[in-house]
């Protein structure tokens, strides 16, 4: 998981591999609205200061790496997709 392997907060340990899915139960439905990777790191931000706090989450650039990984799939999933395919 993207998140695990980034721990933008530091709480993952090698155990606990489920520790950020509740953030990201969150994010996931959020990006059908976003445009770019820049929208995208903006809502992981804001989950990330809904689910800790604004300190704990910390600078809004922490994200920006998991926001570029998080939207390259996106696009890699909706392009594998049969709704995202074109028919002429």
């Amino acid at each position: 998981m993207i998140l695990f392997r980034h721990d933008p907060i530091g709480v993952s340990f090698e155990d606990n591999t489920d520790e950020y899915d509740p953030e990201a139960g969150t994010i996931l439905p959020r990006m059908s609205r976003c445009a770019s990777a820049d929208e995208v790191r903006h809502v992981v931000f804001e989950e990330f200061q809904k689910w800790f706090t604004p300190e704990v989450a910390g600078d809004e650039m922490r994200y920006d790496s998991i926001a570029k990984e998080l939207w390259t799939l996106w696009q890699k999933g909706r392009s594998n997709s049969p709704i995202g395919e074109r028919t002429n």
